[in-house]
Order: structure tokens, then sequence, then C-alpha cells
């Protein structure tokens, strides 16, 4: 191996770190135009969702089938605040639409109508015939008790009695001629022969001349007949009275019952299907006017039914079934809203979207009829806008493929989930759907619009219209003042004490930490109105009228210290040397990598040794998590690369004779991404060159082939997490942390990481290649190609090739032994 100078470790090798002003963007609290928020003009909407919002307007005004929104994003945004604010806005501007009901089907009770009444009509309709029911229970009863209905009825019911004693008397009066009498005994009427008023026992008939006998016998087999004849006409005769009395009582009733409806005309025959349905229940009334007072003289035999019904009515509004035929079921009354209905279905399970048939027990039957219909969503927004949440419609069984059907046919139909999976047979309603005329809009994070769209052929059919929600929004003054005012409304919509300058600007440094940008604002009001909160809360405890950054900054401490129990218990275990984590001295093929960690909302970084050993072989680097499968398919992509990047720049004429292996030490569970392929490249690096590598130093940032180090994800949670071992083990000034350059925009460290950094205790490299990274890592130049194709001497990159040369000799010196010991 080629002479090399010892490395200069900790140096950076002439890299300069990053300048303190770039680890963190301050916000100047001068630049606040308020005092304090309450001297601050609110501001409306949400912030940085101008795509969003022109969606949001688009699908509103556009009035075609299959244009249902559905507005998906990162929760916390305002997707839900922002939908109902636009929807609210527009739906002030529109029609109120109609009251719905469902009334009975007087031709088949089991299928009950729908009837549409104009905005407020349906309440007063219902309430006007509730009181013509109660009026007819009245009035019925007072018509059939009157002298004047007791005297006709007697009239027809003597006429017939009349002639049926005529029938009787001119029968008996033939008899008699014939010395035969009528008689009534326990078995009917029968006839008996008489001699001198007195009927001839059988004894005597016997005696009688047969002449005689045989008279006889002729004479009662004629009257035999003839009363056979007459009694076959008191059927009739009975049947032709009761149609009299029952036109009687129609000609009673319907004079009572027309001049009833008569005042409901007045008021509600305007509407036509009002008075197509008076004219049905004129008719059934006056088909069934004794169910008005048939209870006080039922039948024994109807008793128990006159109990079921009036058991059944106690339990469900208190009338029995007859008469709860006439009621009105109003399912949607509008007659106290403005404007179309703006409907958000928290629990959207299928009934509470289509509505349900409730039943009622009675004597081991269920029971039910049209006034126990009741209304889901679909039917209290029809004619508006109903929000729901994606996700919990889907997670309802039957819910997401029932909301879809009725968006198709343009009507709500209810049925029971029962009905529906047919798994039962009871005999239900069927009621008539209602036509559908409304906007649905989902709110949903993007992950599930996208499978929506991969997965269901309906999806993009039915919801046309895209409303994307950022988590995020460019930082500059104009938008500062703008998020301050913002943060003013937060504050007052929500009751907390004012806050200052210095408040609000801290809150500002917090919105770009969560946006994990220093250019950049984050959206999520969510995570910012909590620690408004907090720091609310804190305030108070503190005696502060007014909060200020000190208040918000314990907010913000007081939530992580909630959340940290496990990052304190990883940085005590390095502490204490359970988990092997180096900060000082310099070691062969070995790296402190960074990794992220997430616990619900809190992120934390740690670090993870990482070594790498190399000897003869065939080309191949070995990754052991992806071995024994612990690594994901991204983390094995970035070793995959590794070998791409060694092979094109060290043996792209040769074969790559190397065997590699990589491991995450210590690490007991998954592992995944890319943001450690740099990482294991300056292991590898450092394993071929024989150059030991600062152990003062961290590295993050993912590679391609080309050598280029790329952008990662949690960059200051990394950074923090290395600085916190640093600190517990005791900072020397030599220790830092080596990211990506194009993370620098990202930075929005803690501020003990700050001062760390500015009193030359913690510093920060941003790398743009790995040739800066090992000349950092190792104080060795890494080296270029000259003219010549060669890499100056005693330089990284040449102590490689040198390396990988050496193994391909010696495969090829193995091949020849081989071959010569074969042939002889």
């Amino acid at each position: 191996m080629a002479d090399r100078k010892k490395p200069r470790t900790g140096n950076g090798a002439g890299l300069p770190s990053l300048p303190v002003d770039a680890l963190r963007r301050r916000c100047d609290p001068a630049l606040i135009p308020f005092k304090t928020t309450d001297k601050a003009e609110p501001i409306d909407g949400v912030l940085g969702q101008d795509r969003a919002v022109a969606a949001i307007e688009f699908g509103i005004g556009i009035k075609r089938p299959g244009y249902n929104l559905f507005a998906l994003g990162p929760p916390g945004t305002g997707r839900h605040t922002l939908v109902r604010e636009y929807l609210e806005a527009a739906a002030a501007g529109e029609p109120v639409p109609p009251d719905r009901c469902y009334i009975n089907n007087f031709s088949d009770p089991q299928k009950p109508k729908a009837m549409t009444l104009p905005a407020g009509r349906a309440a007063p309709f219902r309430d006007a015939m509730d009181q013509l029911v109660r009026e007819l229970r009245t009035t019925f009863p007072a018509i059939f008790e009157s002298e004047d209905y007791r005297t006709r009825r007697q009239l027809i019911e003597g006429e017939f009695k009349h002639r049926q004693e005529e029938m009787f008397e001119g029968l008996q009066a033939r008899a008699k001629e014939r010395d035969i009498a009528l008689m009534r005994t326990p078995v009917g009427l029968m006839f008996a022969p008489v001699r001198d008023g007195e009927v001839i026992k059988p004894e005597e008939f016997e005696k009688l001349p047969e002449a005689e006998q045989t008279r006889i016998k002729e004479d009662v087999e004629k009257l035999q007949e003839e009363l056979q004849q007459s009694m076959e006409q008191v059927p009739a005769w009975d049947k032709e009275m009761r149609a009299k009395i029952h036109e009687l009582n129609r000609e009673l009733t319907r004079f009572a019952v027309v001049h009833l409806i008569g005042a409901l005309r007045e008021a509600h025959g305007d509407i036509a299907a009002v008075s197509d349905y008076l004219d049905e229940v004129e008719a059934d009334v006056v088909e069934n006017a004794f169910d008005f007072i048939r209870p006080a003289g039922a039948q024994e035999g109807e008793a128990s039914l006159a109990q079921m019904g009036a058991q059944f009515g106690a339990q469900n509004g208190g009338e029995a079934p007859s008469f709860r035929r006439y009621r009105i079921n109003v399912i949607v009354d509008n007659a106290k809203i403005k404007g179309a209905p703006v409907v958000y279905e928290d629990h959207p399970a299928l009934i509470n979207l289509v509505g349900r048939i409730e039943h009622s027990a009675q004597f081991g039957a269920l029971v039910t009829d049209f006034n126990l219909i009741k209304p889901g969503a679909l039917h209290r927004a029809n004619g508006g806008y109903l929000i729901l949440d994606a996700r919990r419609v889907l997670m309802q069984p039957l819910a997401w493929e029932e909301l879809k059907r009725t968006l198709r046919a343009g009507e709500v139909r209810i049925e029971s989930m029962g009905q529906l999976m047919s798994l039962v047979s009871t005999v239900s309603l069927d009621p008539e759907p209602i036509p559908l005329d409304l906007k649905i809009i989902l709110v949903g994070d993007r992950q599930l619009y996208h499978q929506l769209c991969a997965y269901d052929p309906d999806f993009e059919e039915l919801f046309k219209v895209q409303a994307e929600f950022g988590d995020r929004m460019d930082f500059s003054d104009e938008t500062l003042v703008r998020y301050g005012r913002h943060i003013a409304s937060l504050v007052k919509r929500h009751d907390l004490r004012p806050f200052d300058r210095s408040g609000v600007a801290r809150i500002v440094e917090y919105s770009q930490r969560l946006a994990g940008d220093n250019e950049r604002l984050s959206t999520g009001f969510r995570a910012v109105l909590d620690i408004l909160s907090e720091a609310d809360h804190w305030a108070g405890q503190n005696g502060n009228k007014v909060a200020n950054a000190g208040d918000v900054q314990r907010a913000i401490d007081a939530k992580i210290h909630r959340a940290d129990w496990v990052r304190e218990r990883i940085q005590e275990e390095i502490e204490r040397g359970t988990i092997l984590i180096d900060t000082e001295g310099a070691v062969v093929g070995q790296v402190n990598g960074l990794a992220v960690f997430s616990l619900g909302s809190f992120s934390f970084g740690r670090p993870s040794r990482i070594t790498a050993r190399v000897r003869l072989g065939k080309g191949e680097v070995v990754d052991i998590e992806r071995q024994v499968e612990l690594g994901g398919p991204l983390h094995s992509k970035g070793v995959l690369i590794l070998s791409g990047f060694l092979g094109a720049r060290y043996s792209a004429e040769r074969p790559l004779s190397l065997s590699a292996s990589l491991v995450f030490e210590q690490s007991y569970g998954g592992v995944d991404g890319d943001s450690a392929s740099s990482t294991e490249l300056y292991a590898l690096l450092s394993a071929l060159a024989d150059l030991p590598i600062d152990q003062a130093l961290a590295v993050t940032g993912s590679v391609n082939q080309l050598g280029q180090v790329q952008a990662i994800g949690g960059v200051n949670q990394k950074i923090e997490g290395y600085f916190d071992t640093c600190s517990a083990k005791r900072l020397t000034g030599k220790q830092g942390v080596l990211i990506p350059a194009a993370n620098v925009k990202h930075l929005m460290l803690r501020q003990d990481v700050v001062d760390a950094a500015n009193k030359g205790k913690f510093r920060i490299f941003a790398i743009e290649t790995i040739d800066q990274g090992i000349e950092t890592l190792t104080g060795v130049a890494a080296g270029e190609r000259g003219a010549d194709g060669a890499f100056p001497e005693g330089t990284v990159n040449a102590l490689v090739e040198a390396r990988l040369d050496g193994f391909a000799r010696k495969v090829r010196h193995f091949a020849r032994g081989k071959t010569e010991g074969n042939n002889a």
C-alpha cells in the first residue's frame, strides 16, 4: 500500500462548517406589525391553500353529475374548516330545498309514499292532520250517537225486520190452513201436524190412516221447501240492510269529513300532492268511519286486537294504528334554515346515511309503519352539501357501496342492513325513494385518495374534483404579516389571552420547524393551535396577562418532555455504554450514522454505529440487514447503489473482486430508507483505504451512483440526536454532523444546538459529494483523476483503487493456479 500521511481527523480537511445564522432562521419580533394579538386585524379563512380554494369554488359552481369533491391533504391543515366556510358561504345564496315527508299508501301500506312540500309547509300540514284526527274522534261518536242517526237506522232495521216477520206470518198462515204448526225449537224451525190446536204426538200420528199420514207428510215437505226458500232470502235481505246502513253511515260521515277536510284544503290545497292525498284520506275515513268509535263497542273477538293496537300506539305516539295511518311523518323540515343545508355526518354508518326503519316489539312480533321511518344525512343534506370523512365511510360496512349506488341512481332508498345482506326475511316496509340533488365532499389524506383512484373504478366518475391542501406555504415578509394576523385570529376565536410580538415570533419559528424548512411556514394550524393553547395555560401559571416567547417555549418544551421518555432511555443507554457510540477517536470502517424514530407525532434522532468489512470476493456488497429481512426496500436500494458507485469509479475495466458486508450495529428492528447510504459508503471507503474515520463526526445523507450526496428527511432531529449524545459524553469542540448541502435550507435547530455551534463546541458541515465527505471524515484528500487516468498518490481514491487492484490481481493469481493445477 502506498505511503500516506497521518489522517488529520476532526479538522474537516479544510471544509468550513456552516455559519451559525444558517442553522436556524430567527423571526425578528420587530417584523410583527402589532404589539399584541388583540390589536391585530383578524384574517378570515385558511392561509396558504389557494389551490384548494380554487378547486372548492369550481366544485361548488359546476352543476353537473359526478362533480363531487374530495378534499385531500395532511390532517390539521384546515381541510374541514375551509370546506365548511366556503360551503356555508355558497349555500347562503342558494334556495332553501323543500320539506320531505312520508305518508300512508292507502292502496298498499307496505309501500309508503314520499311527499314533497315547499320549505316550511310540512310541519303545519302535519299538525293540521293531527288536529283533523282529533276532531274526527270527537265528531264521529257524536254523529253515531245522535237521535237523527238512531231514528234513520231504526227505520232501516225496522223495514227489514218487518219484511222477515211478514214472511214468517204468511208461512205460518199457510201451514195453519193445512193443520200444521210452525214451531221454534233449540235446533231451529220445524213443522208438526196439529189437531184441535194441539200437536199430534208421534204415537198418535202412527195411528192415523195411511192416506192421512201421506197427505200430512206431503204438506210438511212443501212447507219445508217454502221455508227453505224463504230462509235463503234472509242473507240477501241482511246484506241489503247492511248496505243501506253503510250508505247511511257514508252519507253522514261524508258530510262531516268534507266539512273538516275543507279547512285543510283551503290552507294546503294549493299543493297538488296535498290535494291528491286529502282525496285519499277523505275516501278512507268515510270507508272506515267506525274505526273512530269501535273500541267502545268492539266485539269480544276484537278486544285483543284493539288492545294490541292501543299498546303499539302508546309506544309510538299515543295513537292506535287506525289513526296513525292519517299522520304525516316529516323527515326533513327546512323551515328554520336559510339557504341550502350544509351537513357534516360524524358517524357515517349505513343507517346514518340513508336512514332506517324502526320496529316495535309487540307480542313477540316486530311491528312497524311509515311513521317509524327515520331520515339519514342524505335526506337532511338533500338540496345542499354533505361533508363526510372518507376513512370513516370506508370503515363502515356497506356504507361506501350504498353511497356510490345512491349517487349513481340520483335517489336515496331506505333499506335496512339486514335486507341489503339478505339476512332477514321479515316483511318490512318498502318506502318510495326520494330524488337526490346534492354535492358530497369527502375529506381524507392523499394516500387514501390515490388508493381509491387506483382500486375503485367508480371513484373518479363520482368524485371528479380534487381539492388538494398543502402542508406548507412560502415564508416572506408579506406572508409573515398574514401569518401573524392568522395567529391573532386563532387566539381570538378560541378565547385565549393575547400574545405579544415575541410570542408570535416564536410561534412562527415553531411553524418553520413543523414545516421542516426555514423558507416555509407550516399550514398545519391544528398543531399551531395546540401550542397556542398550551402557551396560554403556562402564561396563566406564570401570572402573565399577555403570553410571550417564554410561555411559548415552555409549552414547546413541556410538549416534548411529555413524549420523549423513549428518547431519554436511549440516550441514557448510550451514556452508560450499553449502546456503543464513539464520539472521540478514529476507527477504520466505522461511522456514526443518524436515524429518525417516530412515536406518534413526536420524532427524535439517535445515532447508530455502522460498520463495514471488506475481503476478496466476487463484487458483492452484502447488506446484513437485508439478509436477515430487517432491511426495507429503500435501504436495500441504497446499498445496491454503492455497488454501482464502486464499480463505475474504481473497476470500470476489470472485475470488482470485492466482498463487503455492511451492518447497523445493535439494530434489533426494521431499517428502511436510503438516508444512510452515504454513511455506508464512507465506511466502505474507509475499510478499503484502511483510513480511520473521525468518530467525533456523524453522517446523514443519501448518495447516487455518481457520488453526489442527496437530501434526506428529519435533518433537524438527526443533528439534535447526535448533539444530545455528544453533550452527555462531553462536548470537545471537534464533534459535528455532516449533512447534505441540499438540506441547509431545512435547518431549524434547537437553540441549545445553535448556542453550542456559536461557541465553537459543535459544527455542521454541508456536503455536496462523497469526496468532500470522505476528506472531512478522514482528513485526507479524496483526489481526482489526472490526465494520466490515475488518482494522486496518497489520496483516498488512490488507496481504494490500489486495494481493489490488489484484490483483482489475487483473483487472477488464484484463477491461474487453479487452471495449472487442473492441467497437471
